[in-house]
């Protein structure tokens, strides 16, 4: 969940977004679009979700687990690390 005002602004601005992308992709099926072009556009939903994803997940360990660590240097090399594998699965 993001914490922040500006980090729920952030979110929403993406999921409206991701929204339009949807409803752009339901209007070319309906449509009878050729398939390269409803590939792309699912091609760019998934990113849209991955990315998003990403980053709630990172605001998550960010707030989270970073909190428990023993100094703030170790907290943010752990967080660091844990996003950079997360982050190499959602591509």
């Amino acid at each position: 969940m993001p914490h922040s005002p500006e980090e729920k602004k952030r979110v929403m601005t993406r999921v409206r977004r991701m929204r339009g992308q949807l409803d752009a992709l339901e209007r070319a099926l309906e449509a009878g679009a050729d398939c390269g072009p409803v590939l792309q556009q699912l091609a760019a939903l998934r990113g849209a979700v991955n990315g998003l994803m990403s980053g709630v997940l990172e605001s998550h360990l960010r707030e989270e687990l970073g909190q428990r660590a023993d100094s703030p240097e170790h907290r943010r090399a752990s967080v660091d690390d844990a996003v950079a594998l997360v982050r190499t699965y959602l591509k």
